[in-house]
C-alpha cells in the first residue's frame, strides 16, 4: 500500500490526514475560512511527525471559495513536487459521507448560494454546481469531507484543475468597470 497525505480546504475547515491506503494513520483539522494558509502548514507538519515517508498526495480539488480552494491545492502541489511524488486531484463533494442511497450534499459557497452535487448509490449524477439553496431542494449540510473517502476516490479519480464554478471576485484593473 501507498502513504498518502490527504489535503481539503474546500469548505472552512482545513484537513489534512496520512493514510496507508485507506487506513487513516493521522488525522487533523482546523476550522476558520481566513486561516487556511496558516493551518495547513501546521497540519502537515503535524502530519509528517506520524510518517515523514510519502508516496503521493491526494488533494480536495473542489468545488469552493477561490482563495480558500488555492491554498491547499497549491500546497498539494508544491509538497508533492519537491518530494517527487505523485499527486492526484478528487472533487471534494464526492468524498461527503452518507448513509442514504440517494442525496445530495452540499457546502457553503458564499454569497448566500451552495456547492452541491447529486447522487445515486454513492456515484454522482449531477454537478457539481453553484445555486440558491431553495434552488436545490433538501441537502446534506455542513458536512466536511472524509479523508478515507478522498484517498479511495483517488483509485478512479485524477482531477487536474481546480472546479471553480464561478469567476473570482477580483479582477485586473484594466477590467474593473468605471
Amino acid at each position: 500500500m501507498s502513504i498518502s497525505l490527504a489535503i481539503d480546504t474546500s469548505t472552512l475547515r482545513t484537513s489534512v490526514a496520512v493514510l496507508d491506503g485507506v487506513r487513516v494513520l493521522w488525522s487533523g483539522h482546523h476550522d476558520g475560512a481566513t486561516s487556511h494558509g496558516q493551518a495547513i502548514s501546521e497540519l502537515a507538519a503535524q502530519a509528517l511527525e506520524r510518517s515523514s515517508h510519502i508516496d503521493r498526495v491526494v488533494v480536495g480539488m473542489g468545488p469552493g471559495p477561490y482563495t480558500g480552494l488555492r491554498v491547499g491545492i497549491a500546497f498539494a502541489h508544491t509538497f508533492a513536487l519537491a518530494r517527487g511524488c505523485e499527486i492526484i486531484g478528487v472533487c471534494s463533494l464526492d468524498a461527503i459521507l452518507s448513509p442514504q442511497d440517494s442525496y445530495i450534499v452540499a457546502t457553503d459557497a458564499r454569497r448566500k448560494e451552495i456547492y452541491w452535487a447529486r447522487y445515486k448509490d454513492g456515484v454522482r449524477v449531477e454537478g457539481p454546481s453553484v445555486s440558491k439553496p431553495a434552488d436545490v431542494g433538501q441537502y446534506i449540510y455542513d458536512v466536511y469531507p472524509d479523508m478515507a473517502k478522498l484517498v479511495a476516490l483517488s483509485e478512479r479519480q485524477n482531477i487536474t484543475e481546480p472546479l471553480y464554478l464561478r469567476r473570482p471576485d477580483a479582477v485586473p484593473t484594466a477590467q474593473r468597470p468605471q
